[in-house]
């Protein structure tokens, strides 16, 4: 062990990081005893020593996801593992630490006869697969899904592969190399066509069936295809796989065009996303919206207005409280009678759950599995994700966010194997564009004002959504250390 400071010198509950062997380790002070931990954040890397301490937990600063300062673990995703721990001793006011990771001792487990399936291999099959191994159970665990490979980060996509930083092969894994076989996982390229609810057994597209203790319905969702003539038309994409990003780069390389021009049709997320990607490419891009203002609804008139304006800076064309009547050779007709030159057509107008196969359990109107607070949808069977319809409030909401999928899918596992924890997060998802993460925590159906302190136009602030006199959701950017402080202080429901 070496010396790396001194206590005098580490503030109490202030995450600090330092390098040791090459190795950068986050020290953590606590009165007198020190901790020490991997410093980089497992989910995307983060620098954890950006982050802040609240209530025993420490944030991550970029995706708040929050480990425990006492001993590293996981409480909250989007990372799906624990921080390393170093030893590390105190010897009057000098702090000595060994750059050689603690290695936990593992008690061997008892054979467990149960079956564990989960339906989907996107974020909340991932997390809730990886809960399950966490939270100690043993016995067989399949993951079923139809994607090509293994779980990886959905949302780089319309970040950064349309950009062009990366493939969509380079799209990150969710778990690390080797994950699935240590921790032997069985990955089951195949379609749930259909569950019996009362026996738990799935039946596959491929043929035959698979019965278990319980199962985790993690299925995602699909994006909604363009309802008008041309619709599906050769030039209209979609943006929801591997395949799909594939088909979207080659539809921009095989163009005739030498700038192929693109029209995007939707105000969400994933749409303004792929607008601030393809803009990176320096490609003429028309958006496409219901809306005036995209995002209103949930970041206030003044945020969404900057974003717009941000967009409009980067060369977006908008065509706002417009519709689309119909896609045509070579053009975007709208229904005033505007024609939008397009050689390809983005589709981002929402999703639907794909629970097809689930009809047997009872769909809500939007196709959503309707779970209690447990994430629960009858015996031995959760679900997780875009398709679950979860309380909130006085109702039930389905929210079609990353993380909240995987805080469902942990807490599913826990419950699979005869826990009794409950959903109570508020939920919190970020966007980006032109290198500016914005994020959002909280669900607000309706708020009054959003406080905003800092540079709207600098995109550096942090806005606080205000219902009454209360806080039930945060909006900011470039705070990330400020802003997770503050997560803890959204309440779960509004």
């Amino acid at each position: 062990m070496r010396q790396v400071t001194t206590l005098g010198a580490l503030p109490e509950n202030t995450p600090c990081a330092v390098e040791l062997d090459g190795t950068r380790i986050l020290l953590l002070r606590d009165g007198g005893e020190v901790r020490a931990f991997s410093a980089a954040c497992p989910h995307a890397g983060a620098p954890l020593e950006q982050g802040a301490v609240c209530d025993g937990r420490l944030v991550c600063p970029w995706h708040k996801a929050m480990f425990d300062i006492r001993d590293g673990a996981l409480l909250e995703p989007p990372a799906l593992q624990p921080l390393r721990r170093y030893p590390v001793r105190v010897e009057g006011d000098a702090v000595l630490v060994s750059s050689s990771p603690l290695v936990a001792a593992v008690p061997a487990a008892a054979p467990d006869p149960r079956v564990m399936v989960v339906v989907g291999a996107g974020a909340a099959g991932a997390a809730g697969a990886a809960a399950l191994r966490e939270f100690g159970f043993n016995g067989r665990l399949v993951v079923v899904g139809d994607e090509p490979g293994e779980p990886f980060d959905r949302t780089a996509l319309s970040k950064f592969v349309l950009e062009g930083g990366m493939t969509p092969e380079e799209a990150a894994p969710l778990w690390p190399e080797g994950f699935a076989e240590r921790e032997r996982i069985e990955r089951l390229h195949d379609t749930v066509t259909a569950i019996d609810r009362n026996t738990r057994t799935l039946t596959l597209a491929a043929g035959g069936s698979l019965a278990c203790h319980a199962v985790l319905l993690a299925p995602g969702s699909l994006p909604r295809p363009l309802d008008v003539p041309g619709g599906n038309g050769p030039n209209v994409c979609l943006l929801r796989t591997r395949a799909d990003a594939s088909a979207i780069l080659a539809g921009l390389s095989g163009s005739s065009s030498g700038r192929p021009r693109v029209v995007v049709v939707g105000g969400s997320f994933i749409g303004l996303e792929a607008a601030s990607a393809l803009r990176q490419r320096d490609l003429p891009v028309t958006v496409v919206s219901p809306q005036a203002v995209p995002f209103e609804p949930v970041l206030g008139w003044r945020i969404a207005a900057m974003l717009r304006r941000l967009h409009e800076a980067n060369g977006v064309v908008f065509r706002g409280r417009a519709r689309v009547a119909a896609i045509e050779a070579g053009h975007v007709r709208l229904e005033n009678g505007e024609r939008i030159p397009a050689d390809l057509v983005l589709a981002g107008v929402g999703v639907r759950p794909a629970t097809e196969f689930a009809a047997g359990l009872g769909l809500a109107e939007d196709g959503g599995l309707d779970t209690d607070a447990g994430m629960r949808v009858a015996d031995g069977i959760f679900a997780a994700g875009d398709s679950a319809r979860f309380p909130f409030g006085d109702g039930r909401i389905r929210v079609e966010h990353w993380r909240v999928a995987q805080q469902h899918a942990r807490v599913a596992a826990r419950n699979m194997l005869g826990g009794n924890a409950r959903f109570e997060q508020p939920p919190f998802f970020w966007t980006y564009h032109y290198g500016r993460r914005i994020e959002v925590h909280g669900h607000a159906a309706s708020f009054d004002r959003v406080e905003i302190e800092g540079d709207l136009d600098a995109q550096d602030f942090v806005g606080r959504i205000i219902r009454g006199d209360a806080l039930v959701g945060l909006v900011g950017c470039n705070r990330d250390t400020e802003l997770a402080g503050m997560a803890l202080q959204v309440p779960a429901h509004p």
